[in-house]
Formats: structure tokens, C-alpha cells, sequence
């Protein structure tokens, strides 16, 4: 677990400022570390201090949700405020954030187990890549069995005759040599026979959101269907050793250890909270936003709520609420809700040089991506100084002239300035240089700053 420092330092290689939620997220993360080292009657006791974040769209605030995944090995999801409605009317119940959460760290504990037993599962999927190779290991029908036959004295095949020792040799020289051959790669492009568990579920149940597997439901009693598919070795070696990892993995076991880890570890982050604030003048279709908020209080107070894996307590988990707060405030969000996130941070607009550091500082920043698009078609792109100041500038300016989208605005004004470059790369001419310099922004742009043509970035 990463100090509250570390973490900072970490989210800072992606996000510029916004300095004061950093800290709340990054000590939010090392309060549950802390909280995991107390004795078992003190730890019961402690809950996590949930975080309301506060600011104008595209300054961090989901940036900060989405690297925070990257980050901890913890189960966290993202959702939408805005997708839930009220008991009683169609969408989605606020249940189901919890069942996403479950499903985010079944996913998490599976991919662990399958890490330990990697390679075991590869040494056994190469085995039978190997059986599937050799011609005289197809299957052979074996001797009758129907004990209907054998009571009628009916005709029996004869069992196969033990192999002589030369044979077995021969037979074990000849799997080295594809071994060998498959572990160096010759094989690849051979075609193998392998049988593959076809897919059950209803399409139908799937589009309306219904995770139903009929055949769990049932005890698993009605047998896998399977089919053949002829594939090449790539594809037979992935879908061999997947079938080999789910064999040594207990599912139970990997059940027992998710729902434990969404219970103690989960974070969920709340996104749009502003959107599903009841204001003064709030009607019509708006009239569920008070009932979406009082469905989701318990869940943020804790409660239990039953998922296909089972119950599932969320005293314990960490939920981060973001919004901009433009039309509705704070306050208009019902008083228990709000009293369920103590922590509350402020996100800064971001200014011109924010816009400048946004561009060049982060790791992977929008110069780099586009740099590194151009370079696939031969042309190696670089930004001067001057571009980049003229850029936030621009950016700055249409933010406030039209509406605040924060860094978003960036993507608009590079893809756009880069239109004519990106039109005209073909990848058939040898390796150009070109430097995109203040000059260039102006006449792709704008004649001054601040002109009217900034009407058109303005999403």
C-alpha cells in the first residue's frame, strides 16, 4: 500500500493540480491500510470518511477516479448518477452498483489465481497441444460397454493390444521432437481440432441488464455444450490454457475472497451527483431525483444487498461523489446524504498555465499522443514553446467566451489544428520534419485572440 505521498506523486504524473482532492483521495486510501492493521472490535468501529468533490467539468475529477483504478488493487467502479432512477420507475435500481462492484473484483481475485497457476496451466495446455499434433493420438473407439450388449451376448471390439516398448520409444521420440518444434514457434500456423463450450444466455435478458445464467440457477446440472473448431496453434494454445487455468481455479474459494475484498477494499466513485440535486424549480420527468438520492442514502450509510454471489455488506466501502454543482448547489442535495460525505474539496478552474502543463507535463500528454500518431505515417512533429502557450491561450479564451469544458477543449483545438497534417500523411513519403510553431497556430486558428472564429471549437 502506497504512502499518501506516493500516491499524490503518482497521480500527479497524470493530472496537473487539484492538489487539495489528491490529498483527500490519497489519505482516504492509506485511512484503509491503517484501518486493516487494528484489532478486529476497534476496526468494526471505523468507517470510511466519504469524499464529495466539487468543481467545473473537465478540471480531474473523473481523471482522478480513472487513475485511482490504475493505482490500488482494490476493486473500484465508476457509475453514473444520472442512469438510476427511482423504485418504481424503468432503469437501473442503485442496487446494481454494488452487484458491478462484486463483479469488478471477482474479476480482480480470478485474474490473481490465474496468475499463481500460469505455469502449470501452460506446461498442461502445451501437453495436449502436443496430443492434438500427433496423428496417432486421435481417439479411437474404445471397447462396448452398454451393459444392455453384454447381458445379450452381443458382439464386443476387441481392446487394443498393449504398445511394445519400441513403439512407446518411438512415440515418446516423436512428441519431444513436437515439443521442440512448439516451443520454437514452427508450429504456429498449423490447423488443430479442439472443442470449445459454446456460450449460453439469452440475448434478450442481456440488452434489459438481467445477468441470469439459467443453468447456475439450477445447480449447474444440465451438462456444457461443446463444439468443435478448427483453429491454428496461436488460437488453440489460448484457448487450451484458458481451460486449463479454469480448471485449477475454485471458484468458490475465488467467491469467497471478492466479496470480502468489494466489503473492505471497494472504492465507488459517484459521478454527475450535481445532476440528481432537487433544486427549486426541479419538475416534470425531475421529480425522481429526490427518490434516487433517498435510495442510494443506504447504501452509502451501509446496508446489505444481495447479489448473485450473495449478500453483500457496504459499510466499508469508500464512495467518492463528484459534480460541477453549475445550476444546482451542495445544498440541494437532501441533508443526509450530504451528511454521509464529511469530506468535502474544491476543484480549481484551470487557468492558462494549467492548459500549458496539461499539454506538455503529464505522462502520455496530448503533444506526445499526436507526435507518436504522425510518427506511423513519417512524420516526426514537434511543438515549440511559442505553439504551446498560443494553444492554452486559445483554449483559455474559448472557455470563457462560451462554455467552460475545462481540458476537453484541448482535444478540440489540436485535432483541428493538426486537420490538414493528419489529411495529408499517407505513410508513402520518406520521414518529414515539422515544427508546429506560434505562426502556424494563428493562421490555422485564429487572426487574433479571442476572435470570433473560436465559435466553432465551442462544442
Amino acid at each position: 500500500m502506497m504512502t499518501p505521498r506516493e500516491t499524490v506523486e503518482a497521480l500527479d504524473r497524470y493530472i496537473v493540480g487539484q492538489d487539495t482532492a489528491k490529498r483527500a483521495v490519497a489519505i482516504a486510501l492509506r485511512n484503509r491500510y491503517r484501518r486493516s492493521r487494528l484489532k478486529e472490535e476497534l476496526r468494526e468501529e471505523i468507517t470510511p470518511k466519504n469524499i464529495l468533490m466539487v468543481g467545473p467539468t473537465g478540471v480531474g475529477k473523473t481523471e482522478i477516479a480513472r487513475r485511482l483504478a490504475k493505482l490500488v488493487d482494490a476493486p473500484l467502479v465508476k457509475v453514473e448518477a444520472t442512469k438510476f432512477t427511482e423504485v418504481g420507475y424503468v432503469g437501473r435500481d442503485v442496487d446494481s452498483m454494488i452487484r458491478d462492484l462484486v463483479e469488478v473484483s471477482i474479476r480482480l481475485c480470478k485474474d490473481r489465481k490465474a496468475f499463481a497457476v500460469r505455469t502449470v496451466a501452460e506446461a498442461a495446455a502445451e501437453q495436449r497441444l502436443v496430443d492434438l499434433l500427433l496423428p496417432s493420438q486421435q481417439k479411437k473407439p474404445g471397447p462396448i460397454t452398454n451393459p444392455l450388449q453384454l447381458l445379450l451376448g452381443g458382439p464386443q471390439q476387441a481392446p487394443e493390444p498393449e504398445p511394445t516398448e519400441e513403439e512407446k520409444a518411438k512415440h515418446m521420440g516423436e512428441r519431444e521432437r513436437l515439443l521442440q518444434a512448439l516451443r520454437a514457434g514452427a508450429l504456429e500456423n498449423e490447423m488443430v481440432e479442439v472443442e470449445v463450450e459454446q456460450q449460453t444466455g439469452n440475448n434478450a435478458m442481456v440488452a434489459m441488464g438481467l445477468d441470469i445464467n439459467l443453468n447456475e440457477m439450477m445447480g449447474g446440472i444440465l451438462p456444457a455444450k461443446k463444439k468443435k473448431r478448427r483453429v491454428n496453434v496461436t488460437e488453440a494454445r489460448r484457448i487450451l490454457l484458458q481451460d486449463e487455468t479454469e480448471k485449477r481455479i475454485d471458484m468458490d474459494e475465488v467467491t469467497r475472497e471478492a466479496i470480502e475484498k468489494a466489503e473492505q477494499d471497494g472504492i465507488i466513485f459517484i459521478d454527475e451527483i450535481d445532476k440528481i440535486a432537487g433544486g427549486q424549480h426541479s419538475n416534470g420527468i425531475d421529480v425522481s431525483r429526490e427518490g434516487v438520492q433517498r435510495d442510494i442514502l443506504p447504501i452509502v450509510e451501509g446496508c446489505t444487498v444481495n447479489t448473485k454471489y450473495g449478500p453483500v455488506k457496504t459499510d466499508y466501502i469508500l464512495f467518492i461523489a463528484a459534480g460541477a454543482f453549475h445550476v444546482s448547489k451542495v445544498n440541494d442535495l437532501i441533508p443526509e446524504l450530504q451528511g454521509r460525505f464529511p469530506i468535502r474539496v474544491e476543484l480549481k478552474a484551470l487557468a492558462v498555465e494549467d492548459y500549458e502543463r496539461i499539454l506538455t507535463q503529464p505522462e502520455h500528454a496530448i503533444t506526445e499522443q499526436y507526435a507518436a500518431l504522425l510518427e506511423v505515417d513519417n512524420i516526426v512533429l514537434s511543438f515549440a514553446d511559442s505553439a504551446i502557450s498560443a494553444i492554452a491561450r486559445y483554449a483559455y479564451s474559448a472557455n470563457e467566451s462560451g462554455e467552460n469544458i475545462g481540458a476537453r477543449r484541448l482535444h478540440t483545438i489540436v485535432e483541428n489544428l493538426l486537420e490538414d497534417i493528419s489529411f495529408n500523411a499517407g505513410g508513402d513519403h520518406p520521414l518529414i520534419q515539422v515544427e508546429v510553431d506560434e505562426t502556424y497556430v494563428k493562421e490555422h486558428i485564429s487572426r487574433d485572440y479571442g476572435g470570433e472564429d473560436l465559435q466553432k471549437f465551442i462544442l
